[in-house]
C-alpha cells in the first residue's frame, strides 16, 4: 500500500512540476536536478548563472565514502537549435574516506542535451582531478566523470 500511495503522490507531484515548467517545451534550462551514475552514483544540481556558464555541484557516494564536487562550467552550443552543448570547466572537491579525507581540484570537460518536449536533461562528462591529503589517495585521478540524469527546472 505504501508503494501504491507514493508512486501516486511521485506521479501527481511530476504533472504538477511539468505544467509549471516552462522550459518543458525548450531546449534552455535554468536548473536541473538529478543524478550522476559513473563508478559511484551520485547527486546532481547544476545551474546556470549566465546564459553560457553554470555551477553543478555533485555529492557522490561510493563503497569508499563521499565526495563533494564543485565545478564551474563554460557552456557553448554544438546544434543549431541549442539542445546539444559543449562543457568546461574547473572545480574542487573535498572527499571523506573510511581512514583519511583529501581535497582536490577538478577539470571536466563534456556534453549536455536538453530535450525540447520533455523537463528532461543528460549529460556526459570526464572529470579529471588532482588529489592532496588522503594517506593513499595522493595524485592524479583519470577516473572521474559520469552520466548525468535530470529533471529541469
Amino acid at each position: 500500500m505504501k508503494k501504491i500511495l507514493l508512486s501516486l503522490f511521485f506521479a501527481a507531484s511530476l504533472n504538477v512540476i511539468m505544467a509549471q515548467n516552462s522550459t518543458a517545451t525548450s531546449t534552455e534550462y535554468k536548473t536541473a536536478i538529478g543524478v550522476k551514475v559513473w563508478a559511484g552514483a551520485g547527486v546532481s544540481i547544476k545551474t546556470f548563472i549566465k546564459e553560457n556558464n553554470a555551477i553543478e555541484l555533485i555529492g557522490y557516494f561510493d563503497r569508499f565514502g563521499t565526495r563533494i564536487t564543485g565545478l564551474y562550467e563554460f557552456h557553448g552550443n554544438l546544434s543549431t537549435e541549442g539542445s546539444l552543448k559543449w562543457y568546461v570547466g574547473p572545480g574542487a572537491h573535498v572527499s571523506i574516506y573510511k581512514n583519511s579525507t583529501a581535497v582536490g581540484i577538478d577539470g571536466v570537460v563534456g556534453i549536455d542535451y536538453k530535450f525540447s518536449n520533455i523537463p528532461l536533461n543528460l549529460a556526459l562528462d570526464w572529470q579529471p582531478a588532482f588529489e592532496l591529503g588522503g594517506a593513499d589517495r595522493n595524485g592524479f585521478y583519470g577516473n572521474w566523470g559520469g552520466f548525468a540524469i535530470r529533471f529541469t527546472l
